[in-house]
């Protein structure tokens, strides 16, 4: 090929720069749309497999969290870590747990939007089919209630329980006496605020018979994450259950 030839194809050819070229507006709309897409779909799987949000609807765990603390649940328990005793578990209904809740009414379009933030983990859960409460006895374990100075016990080793809230001049862990074995693949909860608490003590009419499947546990609350003024890591209290053998 001649250079004359070589030229004339190079001025028919419109210059690398010009074919790139955009508009910047367009260029920045498409840019936020990645990242929007990208930051809704990381929400997603982050909620899906590993952390979730939820609220607090009732006292039932008060003082360790209070109505509408926001709190995150970690999801890879209990299928990758194990479920410890004293763990603050997040887990559905076995059944007739919870009594049936009207949904307050909401515009279509606040609910849409309520709905999708939820979907992707960006706003905390309000399932009325989801209960918070703390884990106390594991598969295989006795629980009993209450000694001479009102101590719950596991295979006979009481516990003192520097998380739960009493009334006034209360010293009992429960006013409701119990004595059980946990079955296989379930646990016994109870909640923090003992004296309102509607928990295992209480739901042994129900079909699980006060017992919650390990396969309804949603995963276990690690975090009070609003409001500011209520941060706080929410411990298991490995010292509380320390003279209880693993074997159930």
């Amino acid at each position: 090929m001649s250079a004359d030839a070589a030229d004339a194809g190079a001025d028919e050819a419109p210059p690398a720069a010009s074919r790139r070229r955009r508009h910047p507006g367009l260029l920045f709309a498409r840019d936020l749309v990645v990242i929007a897409v990208v930051a809704i779909l990381v929400s997603f799987l982050i909620k899906t497999f590993l952390v979730r949000p939820f609220y607090i609807p009732s006292q039932s765990m008060s003082h360790t969290l209070e109505i509408d603390d926001r709190i995150m649940v970690n999801e890879l328990v209990p299928d990758v870590v194990p479920i410890a005793r004293g763990d603050v578990v997040v887990f559905e209904d076995p059944g007739g747990w919870l009594d049936a809740r009207p949904e307050p009414p909401k515009p279509p379009l606040a609910a849409a939007v309520d709905s999708f933030l939820v979907f992707v983990g960006l706003a905390a859960s309000d399932s009325d089919s989801d209960l918070v409460k703390r884990v106390i006895g594991l598969p295989g374990d006795h629980v009993e209630c209450c000694d001479e100075r009102g101590r719950m016990s596991i295979d006979g080793v009481p516990l003192d329980e520097p998380y739960i809230s009493l009334p006034g001049g209360e010293t009992r862990a429960s006013k409701t006496d119990f004595s059980v074995t946990v079955p296989d693949g379930a646990l016994w909860v109870m909640g923090d605020n003992r004296d309102d608490s509607r928990d295992s003590r209480y739901q042994t009419e129900t079909p699980s018979e006060g017992f919650v499947p390990i396969e309804n546990v949603i995963g276990r609350a690690f975090v009070v994450s609003w409001p500011i003024d209520r941060w706080a890591w929410l411990g298991d209290y490995p010292e509380t259950f320390a003279g209880v053998s693993d074997q159930g």
